[in-house]
């Protein structure tokens, strides 16, 4: 599936926010009411301070939504040991962190050497200029708005500003790579990322604690999004 080209903001739920004794379910409802992508915070209680699923949720899921871009945020240390495992599983697009990988070209084009999309993860102190040397291997950049481990934290502006300073980036350089941003995203700090240029939006609280399920979170979330 071509997950890629730019055009309406993608709506990626946060599975982090999920209960996890109904992962199945809580994901169905997303992806039924209207979610694009499906998110999963993959955390090794080593490069954040928490520790959540692995591979096996992906594989478990993925034959439940076949159609359904799987969007997989690692925040671990060495991403490279874990990219063949998450491929294999089911991944459509796998983003490390920056800060986790030492050699990040090498693990991007890991990435896409399994016929996936590769992503890169900025924590909200990390400036986005270490992207020069990447941009061949860049399918997508995740804007970390709060600090990574854990959901529900507060939106970060001074981080949110970092979107529009990619957007001009990808527009001076020619690049195509979609900008995502994950951490405090909601109906009232969706507009302005959009605004300032953001194509992803990932959001777990806001959807799964909405007020009659995760549909009318998702509405609620593309409403303000589109600026209707």
């Amino acid at each position: 599936m071509d997950i890629l080209p730019r055009g309406d903001v993608r709506i990626s739920p946060s599975l982090l926010s999920a209960d996890f004794a109904h992962f199945a379910e809580g994901a169905g409802l997303c992806v039924h009411g209207g979610a694009d992508w499906l998110h999963f915070d993959v955390m090794d209680g080593q490069f954040v301070p928490n520790l959540t699923f692995g591979a096996e949720l992906v594989r478990a899921l993925r034959p439940l939504f076949p159609t359904t871009p799987f969007d997989v945020h690692l925040m671990v240390e060495r991403p490279y040991d874990y990219v063949e495992n998450f491929a294999a599983a089911g991944a459509d697009l796998i983003t490390v962190h920056a800060e986790a990988a030492p050699h990040l070209q090498r693990t991007l084009a890991a990435i896409r050497a399994c016929g996936r999309r590769s992503g890169v993860a900025l924590n909200p102190a990390t400036p986005p200029s270490l992207l020069n040397y990447v941009l061949d291997d860049l399918d997508l950049v995740l804007v970390m708005t709060v600090n990574p481990g854990f959901g529900g934290q507060k939106f970060l502006p001074a981080a949110g500003d970092k979107v529009g300073d990619l957007a001009r980036f990808r527009e001076q350089e020619g690049a195509s790579f979609l900008i995502s941003v994950d951490g405090g995203v909601d109906d009232r700090t969706a507009p302005g990322l959009v605004r300032d240029g953001a194509d992803v939006l990932v959001a777990g609280s806001f959807i799964f604690h909405a007020e009659d399920g995760p549909a009318n979170g998702i509405s609620n979330l593309r409403a303000a999004a589109s600026g209707t």
